[in-house]
């Protein structure tokens, strides 16, 4: 969904685009709730879990599979990207893979998290962080801070 669609304006109802986002194909649990601006790229390749929330302004640049869990939170500003290129290919080919988020998991603002990553049941991924390989279980990752 595009920022400037009419299902992603805030006086959108979420059950209205809940049931948009189902007409075009993903699997959407009960009482997710997904505020406005947010992108979704392909929704017949977005599943989520029961009682999820997707903050406003997440992309979800679902080339491939986006799975997520339920009770998953997805905050404000987030990317989930499951798409790169080959950089060592002359013609640059698709180089994407899956993301799947399970049940619990806490996906900060701002955070990142690139194709090919599972981010465990219940983790933590801190704001800003910039995710490129697997988050086991229970797990926290943060961002580098900055000190003065």
């Amino acid at each position: 969904m595009a920022a400037s669609g009419p299902i992603s304006r805030w006086w959108c109802p979420v059950a209205v685009r809940v049931r948009v986002l189902r007409l075009f194909g993903a699997n959407i649990g009960e009482d997710v709730i997904i505020r406005h601006r947010v992108r979704i790229h392909w929704p017949w390749k977005l599943q989520i879990g029961d009682r999820s929330w997707v903050g406003e302004g997440a992309w979800i640049l679902n080339l491939e599979p986006v799975t997520m869990g339920a009770d998953v939170c997805v905050s404000q500003d987030v990317l989930l990207c499951t798409g790169s290129h080959d950089r060592h290919s002359p013609t640059f080919e698709f180089d994407n893979a899956p993301i799947t988020v399970r049940d619990g998991a806490w996906i900060a603002v701002r955070a990142t998290v690139l194709r090919g990553v599972t981010v465990g049941r219940s983790s933590v991924v801190g704001a800003t962080a910039l995710v490129v390989s697997d988050v086991a279980d229970g797990q926290i990752v943060r961002a580098p801070v900055a000190h003065p």
